[in-house]
């Protein structure tokens, strides 16, 4: 099934979306990485409904030049923290082992493909960024998406997780 959302997003939103699904997203979203996750309590940003998306973008002056995903699964152990700041969706590549559980009822991983970072970026416009001090890539970054997308629902709120399945489909095959 495919989905068009917008955020701020509410858990009646996250519940629709299903494992496999293709969703386009607008609204606003909010880059992080790894020295953004340890500061996130700092942001001026409300990120009760939002999108962390797990992006370190190429900026000049007020525009996105690239914003491709990076890797989520060293972002993982953060999840509880996020989650608990009202984040309901995450996106990221690669997945975030452990976080199916953590996210069930609550938010949802969307997986976008790495090496799109220009396409994302014509989907982007900056409405302000904050812990600029970490530099361009590690900063949080505000941002309006229009039509962000397509990406797949890798985990969703009720506990599927594609990675997972299919890490345990492979395992399964290497038996026989």
């Amino acid at each position: 099934m495919e989905h068009r959302v917008r955020s701020p997003l509410s858990e009646g939103d996250v519940s629709k979306l299903s494992a496999g699904d293709i969703v386009w997203l607008s609204g606003v979203i909010y880059t992080a990485r790894d020295k953004a996750h340890q500061r996130l309590g700092e942001v001026k940003f409300d990120l009760r409904g939002g999108v962390i998306y797990h992006c370190g973008p190429l900026i000049r002056d007020t525009t996105v030049v690239s914003a491709g995903p990076t890797s989520s699964v060293r972002l993982a152990r953060y999840t509880p923290q996020v989650l608990d700041l009202g984040v309901r969706c995450i996106i990221g590549k690669g997945g975030m082992p452990g976080a199916a559980e953590l996210m069930r009822g609550r938010a949802v991983y969307l997986a976008y493909p790495g090496g799109c970072g220009a396409a994302a970026a014509r989907s982007l416009s900056v409405r302000g960024v904050c812990l600029s001090e970490l530099g361009m890539a590690e900063a949080v970054w505000e941002f309006e998406a229009t039509d962000l997308g397509p990406m797949v629902v890798a985990i969703d709120s009720h506990g599927r997780d594609l990675y997972r399945e299919v890490r345990e489909s492979a395992k399964k095959h290497l038996k026989r």
